[in-house]
């Protein structure tokens, strides 16, 4: 199974190169971001054609997010993060699907630091926490994907120090996201490769991707009956070198049908 999550940065706008990277790469399921389109505006008909079905929370201009699958049905189990309910806006989406339980999100940028803005980031991060703290224990595999605009630690942006007193690098957001793992939920990605650097988002400008200037902001979190079937976890770095590309990559995990051994995994 390939569980995919990418931040589109736009689906209309983007459409060819998501349904490019869909034929291409052939995840089973993805969770999108940053969709920039209300509800109505979602491109349901080309996802179909595409063999996806699909469930989205649009918001216009901003925000929204997506899941979509090709291995049966999807049937959605929350829309919005519970405690909250001023928060308007279409950051989190939640469903089950082929006995697996399939979380997408877009966590607030939270920028400038201090804010309201930052206030509201780790207001919706404490939410997110009491959300996950019910989902971990769960006896069926559990998968958190999406755009978290955390930069756990120093090996996940290119230049540390220049990040030092922006959102996505507050100690306060990091201590969120490690508070995240310390409840069991495993980084997928880093799990599998806990020493190379690994980015998924480069900025538009200053060559910022031919130079391998990224940070490392898209995570997919598994909890422990999920993370006993891990088998691989990747970026997909070639659709970040298309034209009229989002400015991420798609971050992906396969995971077997029963449980891997240590010595299967990639080290």
């Amino acid at each position: 199974m390939k569980i995919a999550t990418y931040n589109v940065n736009g689906i209309n706008g983007r459409l060819p190169v998501l349904l490019r990277w869909l034929e291409l790469a052939e995840p089973d399921i993805v969770c999108l971001q940053e969709l920039k389109a209300p509800q109505d505006k979602f491109p349901e008909a080309a996802i179909g054609a595409a063999g996806y079905q699909a469930i989205w929370h649009g918001q216009s201009r901003w925000n929204g997010v997506a899941i979509l699958s090709k291995v049966g049905e999807i049937h959605e189990t929350r829309r919005g993060l519970p405690g909250d309910p001023e928060d308007t806006q279409s950051r989190y989406i939640e469903a089950a699907i082929n006995g697996m339980l399939i979380a997408g999100l877009y966590l607030p940028n939270g920028n400038p630091r201090p804010s309201a803005k930052f206030e509201f980031k780790l207001k919706w991060f404490e939410r997110l926490r009491d959300r996950l703290a019910e989902l971990v224990a769960l006896e069926a595999p559990v998968i958190v994907a999406g755009d978290f605009n955390v930069m756990p630690t120093d090996r996940d942006v290119h230049a540390p120090e220049r990040w030092r007193d922006d959102a996505l690098f507050a100690p306060e957001v990091k201590a969120a996201y490690a508070g995240l793992l310390q409840q069991g939920w495993t980084d997928a990605l880093r799990h599998l490769h806990p020493h190379e650097t690994v980015y998924t988002f480069w900025k538009y400008w200053r060559g910022a991707f031919e130079r391998d200037a990224g940070l490392r902001i898209d995570h997919v979190l598994l909890n422990p009956v999920a993370s006993r079937l891990l088998v691989a976890a990747e970026v997909d770095r070639r659709a970040r070198g298309w034209e009229k590309t989002s400015d991420h990559a798609p971050v992906w995990v396969e995971l077997s049908n029963e449980p891997v051994r240590k010595s299967r995994r990639k080290a």
